[in-house]
């Protein structure tokens, strides 16, 4: 067996013979620097090719997002020249929503991970709202104007981090302050949007910030990228108007999806997606070192 990078955006084809989702988007990501040929490997024996693994990053390698084989040793062997050769980055994967009917394959490309360290950080939900669907009703105690800049939203951003239930976020402040981790958030994720300043919203009740709501399009889909409300205004049902209203936004401008993601733990969360129409189309794994 030979593990070795590909070559050149040539050999996707190759890469592509084992079926995932993110097939089809590969290509569009190695024209857009998203992914390289040298964060791509392949396991090949004989003529076959038996695993592969893949990174994404925004001009650096921020996941290894595609791993697949049959036989565990293979995929630990993948994955030890990965990172030796390119780095270490957190794994994650997209399964489906019922995966736990046929874990299998799921629990295979986990104990490879484990093999060489890794456990897991969180599993999520990842979230769909489709054209069609009624839209969320609004909250007749809100009232919406854009984020004025990046030190407003920060100043919400950080301390809605505060008692935060995001097993992501919680993770960043054991390195992080707040103040790091919101900033962080800020220029790496917000930066790269393209679509309008202005979808990003701060929720007033009586002239008062209550929380805010950043719906975006990235690479992919229409997304609602953030959401939060202030602690001390924490269980008064602000999340559902303020959902409802980056739902909107998104769905004025004639969308077909709009995609959201939030942790399986995150009970509150994942009960206003669903008042505001949004269905759990596929689960995430997520694992770190």
């Amino acid at each position: 067996m030979k593990i070795r990078t590909l070559s050149g955006r040539d050999e996707l084809e190759l890469f592509n013979r084992i079926p995932y989702l993110l097939n089809h988007e590969l290509d569009d990501d190695l024209a857009g620097g998203r992914r390289k040929p040298e964060w791509m490997w392949v396991a090949i024996e004989g003529d076959d090719i038996v695993g592969r693994l893949a990174y994404w990053g925004a001009g650096e390698p921020q996941v290894i997002d595609i791993l697949d084989f049959d036989d565990l040793d293979v995929g630990v062997e993948l994955l030890t020249v990965a990172l030796k050769t390119v780095g270490k980055a957190d794994y994650s994967r997209f399964v489906p929503a019922d995966w736990r009917s046929s874990p299998e394959p799921v629990r295979l490309r986990m104990a490879a991970v484990e093999r060489l360290g890794g456990t897991l950080l969180v599993e999520r939900l990842r979230l769909e709202w489709k054209a069609g669907t009624d839209l969320p009703p609004l909250d007749p105690r809100l009232t919406f104007r854009p984020v004025e800049g990046r030190d407003e939203l920060l100043s919400m951003m950080i301390p809605v981090l505060e008692g935060t239930l995001d097993a992501h976020d919680r993770d960043n402040l054991t390195r992080m302050t707040p103040a790091e981790a919101a900033a962080d958030h800020f220029d790496g994720e917000f930066a790269r949007f393209t679509t309008p300043r202005e979808w990003w919203q701060v929720a007033l009740a009586d002239g008062e910030p209550v929380g805010f709501v950043v719906p975006a399009r990235n690479s992919y889909n229409p997304i609602i990228s953030y959401i939060g409300v202030l602690p001390a205004f924490r269980g008064r049902g602000y999340i559902n108007g303020i959902l409802a209203q980056g739902t909107r936004t998104l769905a004025e401008t004639g969308v077909e999806r709009i995609r959201a993601a939030t942790d399986v733990g995150n009970v509150p969360m994942a009960k206003a997606f669903e008042r505001a129409g949004y269905v759990t189309f596929q689960r995430q794994i997520d694992m770190t070192w």
